[in-house]
């Protein structure tokens, strides 16, 4: 193609009577045609100065929020305790929301390697590490028993941190224990850099592109089973080092026990990957125990509260949690092996 392309310079230089009309109209047609390819494809895709590839989402209108009934999901997740079903009422009410530009998201999660050259390049230091009080991690002689929280995580310990979940990662995997504080900064810092808006998406914004057109509970279909094929959950080789969860686990194993490789698996009908597992990721809102359905274009969440939302589930969740309607809150210095983040680019 790009042979061709020069050719199509040269023949310009070229008396317009001397050309064949056959090939002044090929010629012609061709560089139409790719003229109009490379500004379609530089249009729905754009790579930014990190290597973060981000793709257009277009805007559109959905049903925000939790379409089925408490009945119809103990059908599906028959092996979950009866509480848990109770502990969903933020799910709700389910109302109309319009998402009225079309934005760029980032394709995958932040990368370990991504986050590097960020911290290189802008001279950030993570809050982990800035506050000294460290982060959690896997370990693998740790027992949670033996502690007040119980936690599934040996933390905060100032030998954990973004570099150091406790498992080993590549620079491709979702960098994780990064705080709500810490995506921001990157954010902001991004803007800056490169003159455009980043951000974290909002509630609405993500739950959009989770469910990729769709109104399934994971974007991508409804059978719990069949998110194995998209998502890095739970599953029988995470269920290895915590054997007592087993029964909630996928049925399958992926090979991974802890995070994979952004792109990993399948993406949803955007092109996104990871949407649901992986990591959690920090969006911009702040957490209200319901909907505002009167918020119903382009909603945000309440101006100012104490807890910050979580979306998408992680390496270490279960299915019933990792749907596109569920959401989970932290503390905005919160930094866990489970929580990354996703930044969004206004058009």
């Amino acid at each position: 193609m790009k042979r061709y392309f020069h050719a199509t310079i040269n023949f310009k230089k070229v008396s317009p009577s001397q050309m064949p009309p056959l090939i002044k109209r090929y010629d012609l047609a061709f560089f139409i045609l790719f003229t109009c390819l490379v500004s379609s494809a530089n249009a729905q895709e754009h790579v930014n100065s990190l290597g973060m590839k981000f793709i257009l989402i277009p805007s559109g209108t959905f049903t925000m929020g939790r379409i089925e009934s408490i009945e119809s999901l103990r059908k599906a997740f028959p092996e979950y305790e009866d509480w848990r079903f109770e502990q969903i009422d933020d799910e709700g009410p389910v109302h109309p929301v319009q998402i009225t530009k079309d934005f760029y998201l980032s394709q995958y999660e932040i990368t370990v390697g991504q986050f590097r050259k960020f911290i290189k390049e802008s001279g950030y230091v993570p809050e982990s590490i800035r506050d000294r009080t460290g982060a959690y991690g896997y370990n693998k002689d740790y027992d949670p028993n033996k502690t007040e929280r119980r936690d599934a995580f040996e933390g905060r310990n100032s030998k954990y941190s973004w570099e150091n979940p406790g498992f080993p990662q590549t620079e491709n995997d979702p960098a994780t224990n990064l705080s709500w504080g810490d995506v921001d900064y990157m954010a902001r810092w991004l803007s800056q850099k490169e003159g455009k808006q980043y951000r974290m998406p909002t509630e609405a914004e993500w739950e959009y592109s989770c469910l990729g057109g769709t109104q399934t509970r994971f974007g991508v279909g409804d059978d719990p089973d069949d998110l194995s094929d998209y998502a890095n959950l739970y599953d029988q080789e995470t269920a290895k080092n915590w054997e007592k969860w087993k029964h909630l686990a996928q049925k399958t194993s992926d090979g991974f026990p802890f995070t994979s490789p952004v792109g990993s698996f399948k993406p949803n009908a955007y092109n996104l990957y990871d949407m649901n597992g992986n990591v959690w990721e920090w969006v911009s809102d702040y957490y209200s125990e319901k909907y505002s359905p009167e918020k119903a274009v382009d909603p945000k969440g309440p101006t100012k509260k104490n807890l910050q939302i979580r979306r998408g589930g992680s390496w270490h969740t279960w299915a019933f949690y990792s749907r596109c309607q569920f959401r989970n809150w932290n503390t905005a210095e919160t930094r866990y092996p489970l929580l990354g983040g996703r930044l969004l680019m206004e058009k």
